[in-house]
């Protein structure tokens, strides 16, 4: 404060202060630079020191402080006008529109007072000579805000009507109201047309397009448009999340959550802005705020999960549930005061409609970490379905039996349905077998026991053949618990007896079939062994083959008695393929394991059960994908996610969709492989393994998204990935990409110190690295960063590492340029023009000494280009280093040694031929422009006949011929013309 003595002083600390993140500590040093001001002594600086303070006012939770020192300008203004500068002048009748929507926010102040100052606007813009634009929409505001539709509709359309001058809104808020008026009377259609201009860029401001995204999120859901929400959400976010005085934008996006499925991302909202519960300096906002916090508890407690705690105003814990209760009395009773001001109940009614919502979509992926939504619970007090009636004993028999001989999903489940309905009564042997070996297989290696009581009950009911398929099920649990010796040995007597009662037409295809099998698969699990690892021996891939086939021969070609015995023959047919497909494939035969494994997935197929043909089919994509045989891998993949259907569970189908999303990124199509990477994201998460699987997959999406250009969605991916990333779980280099896509994000966004952070991050991982190109690529990302930044100092020591990594790797193109660039930033620096020439002088050195000892033609050809590059940037800086007040002298000694940099340039790329003829055209006319500068009109329309010369019958269809020629003819006109005159 000490430091602010004169006006300069005043302003420079004002303008920094601006820049300041928005909240109360801006707002206090805005105060604090008002009294700083008044010492001056100067009417203009309190002026400019009340407007400063107005502003910051206007954008902060302090929405109600602004009124003061506007009353203050004001007064100022009507006692001596001519205190104001033009500036000012515009500024303060540009104020006059935050005072009447300011107003209207505040419900203590009367509708009179505020339709008064409505004329008083009217009249000032009236005396200022301003078109009625403004008044017109300040009016419409007043009227759409009470709820006179008639009134809001003549207003709107004078303002339209009326001619837009220097007092109206930006195009962007402009577009973004309008757009609001055309929902409230829902025509979302017509407000997302109105707002297009603003999402695709065409016009922004300070807050645009961040409240345009947000608003545009339910008209989306509701239109149907659910993938466009969810971009919007991610890309409008990351903007609204640190600007505080945007609550009601920051409330649409809560909003969102709670209508899409995605409670729990909607808490996460919550926690990050425990103030918003609370700030009373702008209460619309605060309606809005709270009417959707209202909105996403009554949404958890619909859920079953009213009890579950969540985060609230500070000072007390607050489960769903009392915080619906809470912040609907709050809603309701601040809307009755905005009531009661107007003399309507249009402010009350938009709170209920919006608190009393129903959600838009079951479930919207975001791609984004989240923790998943909590298993609903049962909600006591709320109606409950009507039940379908109970089936009887005999009809779950049925049904159990049905599906089991079909080998459908959810077979063991009816079994189970059975065993319950059957306690306490009277059952056969045959059924209570069924029973038994059913409940044995749902319990895998605790049902062992229940096996052999199986067996024991088929052997009583008269079927040994059944009995010993159940004893051979229970060897192959066995197996899969590791005891695969055991299972071996025990798996003898089973497959001995019943190859003798098949013999002796004792029991049927199926039954041995079902111990063949059972010993089929024991066999596999030793070739498998207890790891990957494993390598199993000649013996072992005998036997199991043998065993295999032996199952093969038994079941094809047999006569089958109908359809049920089709399907599981059919079956065991398909499993014999695949498990000669999984030994062809431990054998190293793998175009044979290919076919095989289609053979399997195609016999599932047919037979009706593709659900089983998920896991060959998978199998077939990886090993599709390692013969290069990218369009079968694909296919499978596809096939795999189409089979399983409904049936698959969350982690196999993250896997497919992940697997199938790098697919599609490896052969290009980025837009797809988008959508099953955020699948598998979801799926993930759905799993449980979101710190895992799901991490790995965020990272997938934020690359393919960054593909696409989304970089504000790929950032909010990105940086919701990252803390789950793990060297030991994804590996560093995952951890290095991540952070580096980041980095280019954030770039591309204009967010250049936190570009520059992510990349010096990864930089440092990469610099234990044996290989050191991504540590010098990084490192001179992050200098470029630094210094898009305005940190000269910084990026001029992270380019001369850079710079230093390039020379140890031989590179000499990255060495030029991070010279180049540490050049500019001398020029800039205090070091000024002499380090700058120097560096200059130093990359063309390098050019040069890397043409000297380079024989290979195409590594020249890149180093003359990389030389002609320096020489004309080196031309640029000379001409760049005097300032225009500079002397004569000096400026023209700078633009001759300029001119002699580029003519050099030129000639350098006319070496090049034909194929740098756009560069040296480029050279020439710079040298031409500045041979003009040096009064030389002469030989400045000699180089642009030259120009002109070098397109003679070039194509007219491109734009870099059009520009050059054009120029050229400019340079041609203008000095023609000055020798004419001379």
């Amino acid at each position: 404060m000490a430091g602010i003595t004169d006006f300069d002083a005043l302003r420079r600390a004002m303008a920094e202060n601006s820049e300041e993140p928005e909240g109360p500590a801006r707002n206090a040093r805005a105060e604090q630079l008002l009294a700083e001001a008044e010492k001056l002594d100067i009417p203009l600086a309190v002026i400019e020191a009340l407007g400063h303070q107005l502003k910051v006012y206007n954008y902060s939770s302090e929405k109600d402080k602004m009124f003061v020192p506007f009353a203050r300008l004001l007064r100022m203004w009507d006692e001596r006008p001519e205190d104001f500068d033009e500036y000012e002048v515009h500024s303060l009748h540009w104020v006059f529109k935050w005072m009447s929507s300011g107003m209207l926010g505040q419900p203590h102040i009367p509708l009179a007072s505020i339709e008064k100052w409505l004329g008083e606007m009217e009249h000032r813009y009236q005396l200022a000579g301003h078109s009625e634009r403004a008044v017109r929409s300040a009016e419409f505001s007043v009227a759409s805000h009470v709820g006179d539709l008639a009134r809001a509709e003549r207003a709107y359309a004078a303002w339209l009507a009326a001619d837009r001058d220097t007092m109206a809104d930006c195009h962007a808020c402009e577009l973004h109201s309008q757009g609001e008026w055309q929902v409230q009377r829902e025509r979302d259609a017509e407000a997302l047309e109105l707002w297009q201009p603003v999402l695709e860029g065409e016009f922004t401001c300070a807050h645009e397009p961040h409240t345009v995204l947000a608003s545009s999120l339910a008209p989306l859901l509701r239109l149907g448009r659910a993938d466009e929400a969810r971009a919007h959400h991610l890309r409008g976010f990351r903007l609204v999340r640190p600007m505080e005085s945007m609550r009601g934008a920051y409330a649409d996006h809560v909003e969102f959550c709670a209508l899409s499925g995605n409670e729990a991302r909607g808490l996460e909202l919550l926690a990050e802005r425990p103030a918003y519960f609370t700030d009373s300096g702008n209460p619309r906002s605060g309606l809005d705020f709270l009417s959707v916090v209202t909105l996403l508890m009554d949404r958890l407690t619909e859920l079953g999960l009213g009890d579950q705690q969540v985060p609230g105003p500070t000072g007390r814990a607050w489960t769903a549930r009392e915080l619906a209760v809470h912040t609907r009395v709050e809603t309701l009773a601040l809307a009755a005061r905005f009531d009661e001001r107007n003399g309507t109940t249009h402010v009350g009614d938009g709170a209920r409609a919006r608190m009393d919502q129903r959600p838009l979509v079951e479930r919207l992926p975001l791609g984004v970490r989240s923790a998943g939504r909590p298993a609903t619970a049962p909600v006591p007090g709320t109606a409950v379905p009507e039940r379908a009636p109970e089936k009887d004993l005999s009809e779950l028999l049925t049904e159990a039996r049905r599906l089991s001989d079909t080998l459908q999903p959810h077979a063991v489940e009816a079994w189970l349905a059975v065993s319950r309905a059957a306690e306490g009564v009277e059952l056969s042997a045959r059924d209570r077998a069924e029973i038994a070996d059913h409940q044995a297989m749902d319990r895998g290696p605790e049902g062992l026991a229940l096996f052999e009581r199986a067996a024991e009950l088929f052997t009583e009911a008269g079927d040994p053949g059944e009995a010993w398929a159940a004893r051979a099920r229970g060897a192959y649990v066995r197996a899969l618990t590791g005891e695969i010796d055991e299972a071996l040995a025990t798996i003898v007597e089973p497959y001995d007896a019943v190859l003798a009662l098949y013999s002796e037409d004792g029991t049927g295809v199926r039954q041995t079939a079902a111990v063949l099998m059972s010993r089929a698969r024991v066999l596999m699990r030793r070739v498998h062994g207890e790891s990957p690892e494993d390598t199993p021996g000649a013996e072992d891939l005998a036997a199991a083959e043998a065993a295999v086939r032996e199952v093969l021969a038994l079941v094809e070609g047999q006569p089958l008695p109908g359809d049920v015995a089709d399907v599981r023959l059919a079956a065991r047919g398909a499993e014999g393929q695949a498990m000669l497909a999984e030994l062809a494939v431990r054998g190293g035969d793998l175009e044979t394991a290919v076919r095989l494994f289609s053979q399997a997935s195609t016999a599932f197929v047919v037979a009706g059960l593709p659900w089983f043909a998920v896991e060959y089919e998978a199998r077939l994509a990886g090993l599709a994908h390692h013969l290069g045989d990218i369009a079968e891998a694909e296919r499978a993949l596809r096939a795999a996610l189409e089979h399983g259907g409904p049936y698959l569970e969350a982690p196999g189908r993250a896997q497919l969709h992940l697997q199938l999303a790098e697919v599609l990124g490896g052969r290009g199509r980025s837009e797809e492989a988008a959508e099953h990477a955020l699948e598998a994201a979801h799926w993930s998460d759905e799993a449980g393994e979101g710190p895992t699987l799901g991490a790995w997959a965020r990272h997938q999406l934020g690359g393919f998204l960054l593909r696409q250009g989304r970089w504000a969605e790929a950032a909010e991916v990105l940086e919701s990935a990252l803390p789950d990333l793990s060297a030991e779980t994804h590996g560093d280099g995952a951890i290095v990409q991540t952070q580096w896509w980041l980095g280019d994000c954030l770039s591309e966004l204009g967010e250049h110190r936190a570009a520059a952070e992510r990349r010096l991050q990864a930089a440092e991982i990469a610099r234990h690295w044996p290989e050191q190109n991504d540590h010098a690529t990084l490192a001179h990302l992050a200098a470029e960063s630094l210094g898009h930044a305005e940190l000269p100092a910084e990026a001029d020591q992270a380019y001369e590492r850079a710079g230093d990594l390039w020379r140890s790797l031989g590179n000499v193109h990255g060495l030029v340029r991070s010279l180049r660039a540490r050049a500019w930033l001398a020029l800039r620096a205090d070091r000024g023009l002499d380090r700058a020439r120097e560096l200059m002088a130093g990359a063309i050195e390098e050019c040069e000494a890397a043409l000297l000892v380079t024989d290979d033609q195409e590594a020249r050809q890149r180093l003359t280009g990389e030389l002609g590059h320096t020489h004309r940037q080196f031309g640029e800086l000379l001409a760049r280093s005097v300032a225009e007040e500079a002397e004569d002298t000096a400026i023209q000694a700078a633009f001759e040694d300029a001119l002699a940099q580029t003519a050099e340039a030129v000639t350098v790329f006319a070496a090049l031929g034909d194929g740098a003829v756009h560069t040296r055209t480029g050279a020439e006319l710079a040298a031409g422009w500045l041979e003009a500068d040096l009064s030389r009109p002469a030989d400045a329309a000699t180089r642009a006949r030259g120009v002109l010369k070098a397109y003679e019958g070039a194509d007219d269809g491109d734009e870099t011929v059009r520009a050059r020629r054009a120029e050229a003819e400019q340079l041609l006109q203008l000095m023609e013309e000055q020798t004419a005159q001379e």
